[in-house]
């Protein structure tokens, strides 16, 4: 059934350094490694030590010497501004060089930190691609950030340049950037030398003379900057996630392993061809966008879509079937969280039938888990593959997949398939003990882990080992909680913290989430564990219904309580539910399940830097009140 699939995963797991030094090969290196992976200084695997390379040659000077400069590296897509422009490799080439060129006549040296607060324009890529060319080291930082997270990442990287835009656009709002550059930079102790500011029309920024200069001025002036080559173990980025603790996480990603994983990548899991258009429909704030907008298409030789728009409201819920159809997407990757907005807005798929989507061979789904209604709901509706898979920032791309370019498996819904070449995934329980198959435990990873796993975070070595591999030594602790069956198929059902104990029993959040999805009403939910004297926690859900349901939300309420009683059985003890009109999520669709916990329990909490819209948390509290809870702050 998985012969070919097995015998390459097998190949990855014993034998890594002939895997991977192969995999190598396709890439252009200025110096050979020493070691295909030394593991001198564990947990971390240092992954071709000894090579230099540079991964915006790799991108694009590559291809270009191969002779595919004139075809599309980027197809921006721009709905809030009406715009839309393709960008050669060679005209990309172009202006990332000019670029690099005006960050190194300001001073920008091999080694140095230069944040990038910018939306989704291609000045974005330029910028990201112009530091990777010098061998500076970029952190992107999400475009519309408050100023205070912002400072603190400031403070932590030290950036020489910060590099912005004036603004950001809306579906119906102009967010001013460079007020809250201006506010962090005040905020922050460590002050950047200068800032690159990209002006739009939208909203055009104030300038203070001497530290701030005009993208385009400055770039247009600046003389192309040669790729400087680094070591395959130096940093190529840094990107912030929000720590449990409130201190961010800076994770780190080496140039060399990070860039064999993702070309890998987009041939073995994603079944692509050079050439052919792939789209990752998130943001380059976040990994998935590093990943998959940036670094692995241009790697890899194909064209990207970078899209700046929503799921809906650009104009409606068509525009993911809009951009396919004229831009002749091959494969779409997204997070759950839009399909389940659309399916929101047109539940049977009538915006889908109006356009010729043809060209489209599968949809990718992760950030969160995939419920199987929507899953379903995406499969009847479209006609293609639609994979669930599994992967982490720390991880920089999926550590479960079902590998299309390798050999398709038979989908299971509610897992991602099994462990991707190169994954070692295993589950413990508490004790470190294995679980047996079937039975919820600890995800864990057997080291070493494979290329472009985080080496370090930086400035915080000792936080990466204590975070990640102290719990479970010889393992890296994905703090993501399932179990594997019988097939080696992998569920993850909640994050650790999600899993809730209920009078001894441990019950995932996650497989409430699933039934409640499954009734005809519901568009999407979230279950989260409240405090209970009793029973030490009880779960409570909340349910949004789709566009149209005349049924009355007592009514859908009841149904949903009987259908986890039907489905999991009466120690679920889920009773309560409430119907709200929207989740708080972080902007890139993960539900702040923490938070809403904290406004059940009555206990004090900081509001999320991610979060997308704070209005929603008084709504979420107001529901809660209404069916007993949220009564102890005051």
């Amino acid at each position: 059934m998985s012969q070919k699939f097995d015998a390459i995963y097998r190949h990855s797991i014993e034998h890594p350094e002939e895997f991977w030094a192969h995999a190598a090969q396709e890439l252009h290196w200025f110096k050979h490694w020493e070691d295909v992976i030394d593991g001198s200084n564990p947990p971390a695997a240092r992954w071709f030590a000894g090579a230099e390379c540079n991964t915006a040659f790799n991108c694009l000077d590559r291809h270009i010497e191969a002779g595919f400069g004139g075809q599309a590296a980027i197809i921006y897509d721009s709905p809030v501004t009406g715009t839309k422009r393709h960008i050669s490799y060679a005209e990309l080439l172009d202006e990332v060089a000019r670029f690099a060129g005006a960050l190194a006549a300001l001073g920008v040296r091999r080694g140095d930190r230069v944040i990038v607060y910018m939306p989704m324009v291609p000045e974005a890529v330029v910028a990201m691609l112009g530091c990777a060319r010098i061998g500076a080291i970029h952190s992107v930082v999400f475009g519309g950030f408050a100023a205070k997270e912002l400072a603190t990442r400031i403070d932590d990287c030290q950036p020489k340049i910060i590099v912005g835009a004036s603004c950001g656009i809306e579906v119906n709002r102009v967010v001013a950037y460079k007020p809250l550059i201006d506010e962090a930079i005040n905020l922050s102790k460590h002050k950047p030398q200068h800032c690159i500011i990209l002006q739009r029309e939208k909203a055009l920024a104030e300038m203070q003379p001497g530290r701030d200069h005009d993208w385009k001025q400055i770039a247009a002036g600046a003389k192309p900057h040669d790729c400087v080559p680094v070591e395959a173990t130096d940093p190529l980025y840094i990107l912030y996630t929000s720590g449990t603790t409130g201190a961010p996480k800076g994770v780190v990603r080496d140039n060399g392993g990070h860039a064999v994983a993702l070309n890998w990548s987009m041939r073995n899991i994603y079944n692509m061809e050079r050439g052919e258009v792939f789209w990752a429909a998130s943001d380059v704030g976040w990994v998935v966008g590093h990943s998959y907008i940036v670094y692995a298409p241009l790697l890899y030789g194909c064209t990207t879509v970078l899209y700046e728009g929503k799921p809906v409201g650009t104009p409606d819920a068509g525009a993911f079937w809009r951009v396919i159809e004229e831009h002749k997407v091959r494969t779409l990757f997204t997070a759950p969280t839009a399909l389940r907005a659309i399916k929101r807005d047109d539940p049977n798929g009538e915006l889908i039938k109006k356009y010729d989507i043809s060209s489209m061979r599968a949809l990718f789904l992760a950030g969160e888990r995939s419920d199987p209604p929507t899953l379903e709901w995406a499969e009847e509706k479209l006609g293609v593959p639609v994979i669930d898979h599994w992967w982490q920032t720390e991880t920089g791309w999926a550590i479960a997949a079902n590998c299309l370019g390798i050999e398709q498996l038979p989908v299971k819904h509610g897992s991602p398939t099994r462990a991707a070449p190169g994954w070692d995934v295993r589950v413990l329980g508490d004790d470190g003990h294995p679980a047996k198959p079937g039975e919820i435990g600890n995800i864990v990873c057997k080291l070493p882990l494979p290329p472009s796993a985080f080496p370090t975070l930086w400035n915080a070595h000792e936080r990466y080992r204590r975070s990640y591999f102290d719990h479970f030594p010889g393992y890296y602790e994905t703090s993501d909680a399932g179990y594997i069956d019988d097939d080696g198929y992998v569920y993850i059902m909640a994050r650790t913290d999600d899993i809730i104990n209920v009078a001894g029993h441990r019950l995932s959040t996650g497989g409430m989430e699933e039934v409640l999805a499954s009734h005809p009403d519901v568009a999407e939910c979230a279950v989260i564990g409240v405090e209970d004297e009793l029973k030490g926690q009880l779960p409570l859900g909340f349910l949004v219904l789709k566009a149209g349901v005349a049924k009355a939300p007592e009514k859908v309420v009841a149904e949903s309580v009987q259908l986890v009683r039907d489905k999991i059985g009466p120690v679920a003890a889920f009773k309560t539910a409430t119907v709200v009109n929207r989740l708080p999520k972080t902007r890139s669709g993960k539900i702040l399940r923490g938070t809403m916990q904290k406004i059940a329990d009555g206990k004090p909490f900081n509001m999320p830097a991610t979060i997308d819209d704070p209005a929603i948390l008084g709504e979420i509290e107001l529901a809660l009140k209404g069916v007993g809870y949220a009564n102890k702050q005051g």
